[in-house]
């Protein structure tokens, strides 16, 4: 009696890992890399072709990760399972960069917050503004997000802000929000709303030390473009 040959895939899988055990991210297509993760949610099947299909069907790799479980549970042949495993990753790396925010001067480093928010709320389809509350070093103690908008707005209550930030114990703030559109440039309002919340702190002897608009296409930090006029008021 002949012994059943094995499904071709699971030499596949074991190249893959051999290829990733030696380069890293780097000797890997994105599909691949994705591929690779998915074989740990599907165990009997081959994978590629659910890869790829998440792929083009959002684009990039990090758009797959940045959809929603809804979404991804939307493609052919991702399961529950591999959609909870695609959003754990992305959850684990936002526990990640905050953990690397933790003991850092965030005035002097604003690409480690710019990182953390870009994680948190770039892929958003609507604003949110957050608050990273910092210590007389300006190093993190705790964020939130203060407020969630529609589409192009958030309605920011620099009240609301200033008593959470006393309720933190924090000597300073540093600002954070996202722009949907993906182009993370400061308008006017959001000038004016960083002047009117520096305004309000100061009364409470707390300072804002930079203002971090994230989208898709990058950071802007208040901070790092010479806008600091509008942080002290």
């Amino acid at each position: 009696m002949e012994e059943k040959s094995k499904p071709h895939y699971l030499g596949h899988r074991e190249r893959l890992r051999r290829r990733f055990q030696k380069a890293g991210a780097g000797g890997l297509h994105s599909y691949e890399l994705l591929e690779l993760l998915l074989t740990y949610a599907i165990p009997r099947k081959d994978v590629k072709p659910v890869a790829k299909r998440l792929i083009r069907r959002f684009g990039s790799l990090g758009a797959v990760f940045d959809a929603s479980l809804e979404e991804l549970e939307g493609v052919l042949d991702v399961g529950p399972s591999s959609a909870i495993l695609i959003k754990l990753v992305k959850e684990i790396l936002c526990v990640y960069l905050s953990e690397k925010m933790e003991g850092k001067d965030l005035l002097s480093s604003p690409r480690t917050a710019a990182s953390f928010a870009r994680a948190k709320l770039a892929a958003l389809s609507y604003e949110a503004f957050m608050v990273i509350y910092l210590n007389v070093k300006n190093e993190v103690i705790d964020y939130e997000v203060v407020h969630e908008g529609t589409i192009d707005r958030a309605v920011i209550y620099p009240r609301r802000i200033i008593e959470s930030a006393l309720a933190h114990h924090a000597a300073g703030l540093l600002l954070v929000h996202n722009h949907p559109s993906g182009h993370p440039q400061a308008s006017s309002e959001d000038k004016r709303i960083t002047s009117t919340i520096a305004e309000a702190a100061e009364m409470v002897d707390i300072k804002v030390v930079d203002h971090i608009i994230v989208g898709k296409n990058g950071y802007f930090s208040f901070v790092e473009q010479g806008l600091e006029s509008f942080l002290k008021p």
